[in-house]
This record gives structure tokens, C-alpha cells and sequence, in this order.
């Protein structure tokens, strides 16, 4: 073994964007490209000797390939060790779980979550600090600086590693060691909730349907769930991850997760259903012809939260992103604790879950977390609900509706579109920065603006501040339209529409979400054109 300097120039456009650097598979797969993505953390980092570094990803197309690659290179780099997932699988919270408990420098985690996989799909990076969580900016905007002038990178030449077996190995001075992806994880989790008492609820003959989506969260639940939980053995379905996630897109929601829908809206379904994406940070809930927005999912949690025994202190916060909905506002103002509203991006929760500020966090697009971890956690949810399930007797339909009784229930919908030419959509957003300073006061179809800005946040705990991260349109009457443009996919852009209405008349609370939301949705076509901007009549997908 020796290791090398190779030469190497510049790759334009390597700059991290909402969860690291995402782009086809091809664009991987050019010589150099991932390497100089390495080199340019590692720089970043510094003197790397004597530190640990985690390893892992959520086991799409690329992903054996680029384990290999980084083991080297961080051998190159002096790491005294590195912990790899078994197969070069690790779900992004289990990242950030092994990061914590072991005292890591941080993790590498190769992942596009619920983007497609496969030779023609999408890849991905990105790095975790020490907390376990996502790169703050200014360590992203480091690294896409040392992007632009990197002139050399180090690799060790050694042979691949048998990811398969598990135990220690050494590439150069590095000790590699393959742990089991779902052990430490599994081992938080069973401190956090209640086992026994979920245990009972299988027992009694309660029934689950989790979807694991061919990804990464599928060996988990099926460790967990049916082993440690004793779930009847078939309870995970698609538990096996796969390079091309089937074929199927690993986003859990009602379009993507169909064959979930299907079972929940059977006459005969389960109890209870759960998905999760591609590499395990997200969560869909479901009850039996029920489904719940993850808006609702963060709110009816945290007014439960006591339940679960990893959380009977109680609440020191909640946050959630601009475009969540606002019922966990309302829960927030009932426990007498703040509700932080941040810019999209888990990075964001990160001080304010350092800072003891807040206990849980949540964004509308089907993640939610706490302060276990520095990430959003799919699975986590699931056990949660599973914690609340077992412990009040109830339904997820009858959690949920009383819930609405109690608080109101916020209407809420995202229409996502995608594949956008990016020219079009920046310049639909810039037409509207132009009327914002027009709209307030006016009455658009019954409903009168009060606030019309371009979300701006200030960290309440270092004041670094965020500009820019999505236009609000808000009513008198507490409803809200936003738009933002997403920074997760990897052709053109993807426009995002939230539209949200409170009803807090129980008489009000039946209607259909789309119907609820429509008066918003002509609204937000008559501010925004949309249809004129992106040459589409209706989004790509509801959620």
C-alpha cells in the first residue's frame, strides 16, 4: 500500500445545496469528481489525524463504489479509525446516532434520500459534524470554495475492503472497522420508548403494515419491529434495499407509497401504517383509511409526548420550518413553551437542539426528529406513534381527531413543479419579490393579506442569518400560501406551493383537504401565474 497525489482541476457547480451535493449517478461516475468533492471536505476539516469518521449511505447505484473510494482517501488523511456500515449501508439518523456515541469527528453520508436511484438516477454527499448533524453553511460554503481551487487530491492505493464481514480491518495506518448499521440505533431506541408496552399492543393482535420501500430503513423495522417488538413476520413489506429502490421512487407519500395506500384503504387493512424514504429520515402515518399530514404528525407528538418515556420531562421546545404548518404552534402555546419557525433545511434545528431550546422539530415534507439525534428520523416517528398507540388504547384517526377538536385543525397541502426550467421558475419568484410590497391590505377572493414577505431568519442562537427563504402570503384570518423553490432535486428546479387554512369549528373538519384549500390555491395562481411561468395547469404531485 502507498498513497498518492493525483493531480485534478476543478468541477463547476459543486456546491452543497439543502442536504448536501446531489446530482446523476454519470456525474459521479467521471473520473475525479467524487474525489475532489472528498478532498475539499478533508481540507476543510483540517488535521485529521487520530479522529474518527463514520461511513455509509442509503445503498443506491454507487454507493459500494464510493465507500471504497472515501476509505481510501481517508486513510490518506490520517484517520486513526473509520466506521462503516455492513454492506456500506447506514440510514442518515443512524449516521448521526453512531457520530454521537462513539465521539466522532463526524460522517460522510452517500445518499439523494427520496430521490430515484439506479444507473440513470440520482447519487449523492454529504458531511455531518460532530453533533451528529447536517454541515452548517459556512462549513458548505467552505467546502464549495476549496472546490473551485482544488489542485490535487491523496488516495491510498489498497485493495477494497470486504464490506460484508463484519469487525476491523487496516488501509494504511487507518483502522476500518464494519459495524452493524442497525445496532447502536436499535439500542436508542429501545431507551426512548416504551417496547414493553408496544410488545403488548402486537400481542393483543394490533396489525402494522411498514413499507420499507426497497431502501434503507427496510433491515431496521425489520429488526426492530418484528424482531424486538414481535410484529408478525411479513409486517415490513419491500424491507430488502435495493440499487434502483425497485424501480420505484422512495418518497413516502400517497403518490410513491401507492401499494401502502391500497392496503390502508382495504376493508380488512391494518391497524396501522408507516413508510419511510430512501435513506430513512422520513416518515409517512397512517391509519386505517386515514391518512395524517406530517404538520399534524409533529403536533399530535408533541401533545403526547410525555407518554413516551424518553420524553416525560416534558418539552423545552418545538420547532419547525417556515412552510410547516402552524398546529404545532397551538400546542406549543398550550404547553407554554416557544415554537421556533427556521428556513427548510434540518440544518437549521441544529443550535437550537445544542442549545436545549428545543425538544422536537418537524418540516412538512415528512420529516420529524428531536433531540436523540441531530436528524430528521423516519423510524423514530413510527416507534413513536407506536409508543402512543399502545399506551392510550386508541386509534391513530381518534388521536388525530381529538386532537382537532382540541386545538382546530390547520388544512394543509404542498402541490410540488417539478422539472421546472430553472430560468422560468427564478424569474417567477422574482416577479413576485417585485409585488410583495403591493399586497398587503388587499383582498384576494375573501381573504385579506396582512403579511407579504420573503422569510428571512436570524438564529436566536449564534444570529446568524438566513435571507430569502420563501415568500409568505399570509391572511387576517391566520391562512397562508407560501412558495419556495426546492434545492433537493437534480433537474431544473421544482417549485413548491403550501397552501394552509385554520378551522377551528369541529363542524368544519370533515371536508376534503383539497377542497378546504381550493380559494387558496386560486389564489395562489392569481399572484403567481404559475401556470403562465412553468407552462403547467396543475402541479406534478398533491401531497
Amino acid at each position: 500500500m502507498s498513497i498518492t497525489t493525483v493531480n485534478t482541476t476543478p468541477f463547476p457547480g459543486q456546491r452543497p445545496g439543502t442536504s448536501g451535493l446531489r446530482k446523476k449517478v454519470a456525474v459521479f461516475q467521471q473520473a475525479g469528481y467524487l474525489e475532489n468533492f472528498v478532498q475539499s471536505v478533508f481540507d476543510t476539516l483540517g488535521d485529521c489525524g487520530g479522529k474518527t469518521l463514520v461511513l455509509g449511505g442509503d445503498g443506491r447505484f454507487h454507493n459500494r463504489v464510493a465507500v471504497q473510494t472515501i476509505l481510501r482517501m481517508a486513510a490518506a488523511h490520517g484517520f486513526a479509525r473509520v466506521l462503516v456500515g455492513q454492506g456500506g449501508i447506514l440510514s442518515t439518523p443512524a449516521v448521526s446516532c453512531v457520530i454521537r456515541k462513539h465521539g466522532a469527528l463526524g460522517g460522510i453520508v452517500l445518499s439523494a434520500s427520496h430521490n430515484p436511484g439506479g444507473p440513470d438516477g440520482d447519487f449523492g454527499i454529504k458531511y455531518n459534524i460532530a453533533n451528529g448533524g447536517p454541515a452548517p453553511e459556512n462549513v458548505t460554503e467552505a467546502i464549495f470554495q476549496r472546490t473551485a481551487t482544488i489542485a490535487h487530491y491523496r488516495i491510498s492505493d489498497a485493495a477494497d475492503i470486504d464490506l460484508n464481514r463484519l469487525g476491523p480491518s487496516r488501509i494504511e495506518q487507518t483502522e476500518v472497522t464494519v459495524i452493524d448499521p442497525v445496532a447502536d440505533y436499535a439500542e436508542l431506541m429501545e431507551r426512548l420508548f416504551d417496547f414493553d408496552a408496544i410488545r403488548q399492543l402486537f400481542a393483543g393482535g394490533f396489525r402494522m403494515c411498514f413499507d420499507g420501500m426497497h431502501a434503507v430503513s427496510g433491515p431496521y423495522a425489520k429488526a426492530i419491529i418484528e424482531g424486538q417488538l414481535g410484529a408478525p413476520a411479513g409486517t415490513v413489506i419491500n424491507a430488502v434495499p435495493l440499487e434502483d429502490f425497485g424501480g420505484h421512487h422512495p418518497d413516502p407519500n400517497p403518490v410513491n407509497a401507492a401499494q401502502l395506500i391500497e392496503i390502508m384503504a382495504a376493508d380488512n387493512a391494518p391497524d396501522f401504517g408507516a413508510a419511510s424514504d430512501g435513506d430513512g429520515d422520513r416518515n409517512m402515518i397512517l391509519g386505517r383509511k386515514f391518512d395524517v399530514t406530517p404538520s399534524d404528525s409533529l403536533a399530535v407528538l408533541a401533545a403526547h409526548a410525555t407518554l413516551a418515556p424518553g420524553y416525560r420531562a416534558g418539552l423545552k421546545g418545538i420547532a419547525r420550518s417556515m412552510p410547516t404548518s402552524r398546529a404545532a404552534d397551538r400546542v406549543a402555546e398550550a404547553l407554554g413553551i416557544p415554537c421556533f419557525e427556521t428556513p427548510t433545511g434540518w440544518k437549521f434545528f441544529g443550535n437550537l437542539l445544542d442549545a436545549g431550546k428545543a425538544t422536537l422539530c418537524g418540516e412538512e415534507s415528512y420529516g420529524t426528529g428531536s433531540d436523540h439525534i441531530r436528524e430528521k428520523d423516519g423510524l423514530w416517528a413510527v416507534l413513536f406513534w407506536l409508543n402512543l398507540l399502545a399506551v392510550t388504547g386508541k386509534s391513530v384517526e381518534q388521536l388525530v381527531s381529538e386532537h382537532w377538536k382540541r386545538f382546530g385543525r390547520n388544512y394543509y397541502s404542498r402541490h410540488d413543479y417539478e422539472a421546472v426550467e430553472t430560468e422560468a421558475a427564478n424569474e417567477l419568484m422574482a416577479s413576485l419579490r417585485i409585488k410583495l410590497a403591493t399586497l398587503k391590505g388587499q383582498d384576494l377572493g375573501h381573504h385579506v393579506v396582512a403579511l407579504a414577505d420573503d422569510f428571512d431568519y436570524t438564529d436566536p442562537v449564534d444570529g446568524a442569518v438566513a435571507s430569502r427563504q420563501g415568500i409568505r402570503i399570509v391572511m387576517t384570518n391566520g391562512s397562508r400560501v407560501v412558495f419556495r423553490l426546492s434545492g433537493t432535486g437534480t433537474e431544473g428546479a421544482t417549485l413548491r406551493v403550501y397552501l394552509e387554512r385554520y378551522e377551528p369549528d369541529p363542524a368544519f373538519h370533515q371536508l376534503p383537504t383539497q377542497q378546504a384549500l381550493y380559494p387558496l390555491a386560486l389564489i395562489a395562481e392569481q399572484v403567481a401565474g404559475i401556470a403562465d411561468w412553468t407552462g403547467r395547469a396543475h402541479p406534478t404531485v398533491t401531497t
